[in-house]
């Protein structure tokens, strides 16, 4: 369905986005930008909240779209904000589904993807299916079933196959950074020790990483690839910190991950683990899921993770300041932050893991314990 004809018959004027759907993503920002009509949320729960302020001063219905995967963030202000039985607070729901059955896809999505429309009826959500050849007066119609759910304060969601909305124009976003990210995880590994351990972030990062050993000629015992979960990769990384501190780990993570879940960081810092060193590379954008710009382009997340506690802290632009930096959180040998302002873009080539999630952790596994 072209996503023009799928908003324009939605008939809504506030969207909160979380950082999947691409198409309706770009045709968004393009009609709204960043802006009142159009706010970007921190994680999915959090596009609830504000979809329920929205709706508090103004008495309309707020449209929140988000993967699949956030099904799981949005159940707490469902069942406890929005439900008929608290506030009764309508809202429709976009929800990209990845995983859906008979629909190859990642790991971390088979789970959920079986699971979607089921998570969506125990929260008593009526889900109306979108696929390539849903016409906008199938569309209308269903809206006009989901008025009366609405009138009741109840919620609604479209569920949206892979590719069933297209949007033909090139929106693209970018940062101010002059760094790729693949070329700053190859400045850290080179800073690296061989015994060092990693944690890296849900999306491009894991897969660069991936792709960086293999083109060492390097195994890839010593890295746990955070492939679900977005924004834990922080809280993991110090549940093995705290269980192993004479080990140096490395939590390679991104600016979206960290806004995701951001009170983990005050979690680190209180615990401070001496040889934790938390690089944030920060290109302002949720960029493995369709280029979304986030709040952090205009944030010193080094700043925030000094308040939160983390004794050594800096902030690179450039190579010979990202090395500078690498070498002296190494010597300081206490817990540091470095973030690492980066430019947006990943190669077109750039592949996938090819060891499953539970290889990856029984291998790591392994090589903590010396075998």
């Amino acid at each position: 369905m072209n996503i023009e004809n799928f908003v324009d018959a939605l008939d809504a004027d506030f969207f909160v986005p979380d950082s999947q759907l691409k198409a309706l993503t770009a045709f968004l920002f393009d009609r709204y930008g960043i802006s009142s009509q159009h706010v970007i949320a921190a994680n999915e729960g959090n596009a609830v909240a504000l979809a329920a302020g929205y709706h508090l001063a103004t008495g309309k219905v707020p449209v929140v779209y988000l993967q699949n995967s956030g099904l799981g963030n949005i159940i707490n202000p469902v069942a406890s904000l929005l439900h008929q039985k608290v506030y009764g607070i309508p809202c429709l729901f976009i929800v990209g589904w990845r995983g859906e059955p008979g629909v190859h896809d990642e790991p971390q999505h088979i789970f959920q993807g079986e699971r979607t429309i089921e998570l969506l009826e125990q929260m008593q959500i009526p889900a109306f299916v979108i696929g390539q050849h849903t016409t906008e007066a199938e569309v209308r119609s269903k809206l006009e079933e989901y008025r009366e759910v609405f009138h009741k304060g109840g919620q609604a969601a479209f569920v949206v196959r892979k590719n069933a909305l297209e949007y033909t124009q090139q929106t693209s976003f970018s940062s101010h950074g002059i760094m790729r990210r693949e070329e700053i995880l190859s400045h850290i590994l080179d800073a690296a020790d061989e015994n060092d351990l990693f944690v890296s972030t849900t999306g491009m990062a894991s897969r660069e990483l991936f792709e960086l050993r293999e083109a060492r000629g390097q195994d890839h015992a010593r890295d746990f690839l955070t492939v679900g979960s977005m924004g834990h990769c922080s809280s993991i990384a110090l549940g093995i910190a705290l269980q192993k501190p004479e080990r140096r780990v490395w939590c390679i993570d991104g600016d979206g991950s960290i806004l995701m879940h951001m009170g983990a960081l005050s979690v680190v810092g209180a615990n401070a683990p001496k040889r934790f060193i938390h690089v944030a590379i920060n290109n302002g954008s949720h960029e493995s899921v369709g280029g979304m710009p986030t709040v952090a382009g205009n944030l010193e997340l080094s700043q925030i993770a000094k308040t939160c506690g983390y004794t050594y802290v800096a902030c690179a632009a450039d190579f010979d300041a990202l090395d500078d930096a690498l070498q002296r959180l190494k010597q300081a040998k206490t817990l540091s932050f470095l973030e690492v302002k980066a430019a947006t873009g990943t190669r077109k080539n750039l592949g996938r893991p090819t060891t499953s999630p539970i290889e990856n952790k029984i291998s790591f596994m392994n090589f903590l314990a010396g075998k």
